[in-house]
């Protein structure tokens, strides 16, 4: 899957692929590294379009506290077995325990994708 925002600097859309995974009848993204600038950009344009293939839909895209994140960061080692070699090549953590991942809370940034209709303007 593919994550499109605008670039924060640059205006221009950027593309990202990623693992977004369902948690609790909500669709969750971990960034794989604290400054990502995917992250950063997601972060700052509030909203995007997740793509697979041709089909894609705008979505809200809501940063998570890092309370609200634990129990997200927990469900990644049954979720997203590609994150959690990523995480281990990196150094994030060592065996991939559910322990290991709520411990990134605060330090990795942990997004909820919500279903967004754009104004008409937006969609100019």
């Amino acid at each position: 899957m593919e994550l499109t925002t605008p670039g924060r600097k640059s205006g221009q859309p950027r593309r990202t692929p990623m693992t977004p995974f369902e948690f609790r009848g909500g669709l969750y993204v971990v960034a794989g590294y604290p400054g990502a600038d995917w992250a950063a950009n997601a972060r700052a344009a509030g909203t995007g379009t997740l793509s697979r293939g041709r089909r894609s839909r705008d979505v809200r895209i809501v940063e998570l506290d890092p309370e609200e994140a634990r129990p997200v960061l927990r469900e990644i080692s049954a979720k997203v077995p590609v994150g959690v070699s990523f995480a281990k090549r990196s150094g994030m953590v060592r065996d991939g325990t559910p322990d290991e991942f709520e411990a990134l809370a605060g330090r990795v940034a942990v997004f909820r994708f919500e279903p967004y209709v754009k104004s008409r303007e937006e969609s100019r």
